[in-house]
């Protein structure tokens, strides 16, 4: 009878130590599958950041290019005196190429200001990138345009991204320097006064 009672109690003992082992695996198993999830979290964020930067000298490199550059100053140099006077020296039915122009680099500002607003970059990627130079004076220069194009032809979300960008621009410029004041000009020398 003793031995029976030994080989329950032996019996008994290995089926409890098969559940501790069981569960030391289960818990082992467990902490490497979230070891083994944390790596690929930190995967994912490192591929992302590294997208990130790829995307903003993607953009650093084509939107500073030294056509957009001079294209850009060209713009700046137009001179109008009402919607008009700028449809007729400006306007794609009387000067195409300026019109080009002025589309592909409004258009151009209008991605880069959806990319922002979408959380795709940062603002401080724009500021750092140069964005707060162009983006910020061809809006000003351009607002008074925009607004009659989008009054004339579009509706109020032609080129809210533009805008949007130049008001994240402005707005970090401001917070860096708040004695900032909005300059006449940006293609011409200003002599001091």
């Amino acid at each position: 009878m003793v031995d029976i009672a030994l080989l329950q109690s032996i019996s008994y003992m290995a089926g409890a130590l098969g559940v501790c082992v069981a569960a030391i695996y289960y818990v082992m198993n467990l902490r490497i599958s979230q070891k083994n999830q944390e790596l690929s979290l930190k995967a994912q964020q490192q591929n992302l950041e590294t997208r990130r930067i790829e995307l903003v000298d993607n953009i650093i490199t084509r939107t500073y290019s030294t056509d957009f550059s001079r294209n850009g100053f060209e713009l700046l140099r137009y001179e109008w005196s009402d919607y008009g006077d700028f449809e007729r020296k400006y306007g794609s039915e009387n000067n195409p190429e300026a019109a080009a122009k002025r589309y592909a680099i409004w258009y151009s500002l209008n991605g880069v200001g959806s990319m922002l607003r979408n959380g795709v970059l940062r603002t401080e990627d724009c500021y750092d990138a140069g964005m707060h130079g162009f983006a910020v004076f061809l809006w000003e220069k351009y607002k008074p345009i925009v607004e009659e194009v989008r009054r004339r032809y579009f509706n109020q979300d032609f080129l809210k991204d533009f805008e949007f960008l130049s008001d994240e621009m402005m707005r970090i410029m401001k917070e860096k320097d708040p004695s900032y004041v909005f300059p006449e000009t940006l293609d011409k020398y200003v002599p001091d006064k």
